[in-house]
């Protein structure tokens, strides 16, 4: 692995630098010495100072972004919404269409490498039983907007490397990325405000369901970010996947939790997500479930060996996310903020999914 820093040290901008990845991404950037300079961006206002650190306001979709590019060695584009997901135009506009501004001013601006954050569900569906590598098809599914907007930045970030050829172009696959200060943000995402995520126990559970095909990996978020790190500091190029082993099944649940499997069908899952949707009781969509059920398994072995990346154990994993469920856990910026009554409220007034939160 070659370094790519200047005599003064790597200048980096980070979009999208106070969510679950941007913030861990900061954080390691910050403790390597040849990083000289992180620049975030984000659209509301961040409070978070360190040396050699500072922020500004913008949105991808809508701000002139030349200006908060210029001079920087490295763009780590992590920003995304998801939601309002009541509102898919609303999701694509920022995630498609300033993913294509972010990328366009980073060639105006001769940027010379551009880190993207792609997915896991990027990925077209896969026979459960085999891990696909970084040379298998990104068409995604089409049952929810979030794989159709990683799918299609997929399809144009093609194009955009045989036009830029000089711009060295990375983008990681991660799967389900997790930690602790993240848990109530995800909640908010994708539980909604009545998942009663205190008295989240999972060794009370009894029973856990046994869905067939449904496997998934997850991996810390701090793990994530290392690998981040890696790739804007060093030479490599193309496409990673982040996962761990083993993946998380119901098999693997049911040792987790310490409880017993009951065979649920996922379409009745589908139907009971389906009226909870319409409901206003959750804010993700059936699509979102359906994804999951056909998301394939990740062999990270590129990984491990260009970006000597060890994930550590999705149990740990889970333990800390689940501890911070309870505790209401979050962080000091907008995305992250912490659970609270006032909170859970908002989200209901908001009409659960019709609003970012």
């Amino acid at each position: 692995m070659t370094s790519n820093n200047s005599a003064d040290g790597l200048r980096i901008v980070v979009c999208g630098a106070t969510g679950n990845v941007g913030t861990s991404v900061i954080s390691e950037l910050l403790r390597h010495d040849d990083v000289a300079d992180i620049r975030g961006i984000a659209r509301r206002p961040a409070s978070w100072t360190a040396p050699k650190l500072s922020f500004t306001a913008a949105d991808v979709a809508r701000s002139d972004l030349r200006p908060l590019l210029r001079g920087a060695d490295v763009v780590i584009h992590l920003a995304w919404l998801f939601q309002p997901t009541r509102h898919p135009e609303v999701t694509w506009q920022n995630n498609v269409g300033g993913a294509i501004k972010v990328f366009e001013a980073a060639a105006a601006e001769n940027i010379p490498a551009v880190v993207y954050a792609s997915s896991v569900a990027a990925y077209s569906e896969a026979d459960p039983s085999r891990r696909v590598d970084e040379g298998w098809p990104t068409d995604g599914w089409g049952a929810a907007a979030y794989p159709r907007e990683k799918a299609y930045v997929e399809r144009w970030l093609d194009g955009y490397e045989h036009r830029h050829p000089s711009i060295r172009v990375v983008r990681m696959r991660p799967a389900f990325i997790f930690k602790r200060t993240s848990a109530s943000s995800q909640r908010r995402l994708f539980g909604g405000p009545f998942v009663p995520g205190r008295l989240v126990r999972p060794q009370s559970l009894p029973v856990v369901p046994r869905v067939r095909g449904l496997s998934a990996q997850v991996v810390h978020t701090d793990d994530v970010a290392a690998a981040y790190a890696c790739a804007a500091r060093t030479s490599v190029r193309g496409a990673f996947n982040l996962g761990s082993e083993p993946a998380v099944d119901s098999d693997f649940l049911a040792q987790y939790c310490a409880a017993r499997t009951i065979s649920v069908s996922p379409r009745l899952l589908t139907t009971a997500l389906g009226i909870a949707w319409r409901s206003r009781l959750v804010p993700a969509t059936p699509g979102l479930f359906d994804t999951v059920m056909h998301l394939p398994l990740l062999d990270s072995t590129r990984a491990r060996e260009e970006l000597s990346w060890e994930p550590r154990d999705p149990r740990a994993v889970l333990d800390e996310f689940v501890d911070g469920l309870r505790a209401g856990a979050g962080d000091a910026t907008p995305p992250l903020a912490p659970d609270s009554a006032r909170r859970r409220l908002h989200e209901v007034h908001t009409g659960v999914g019709e609003r970012e939160n």
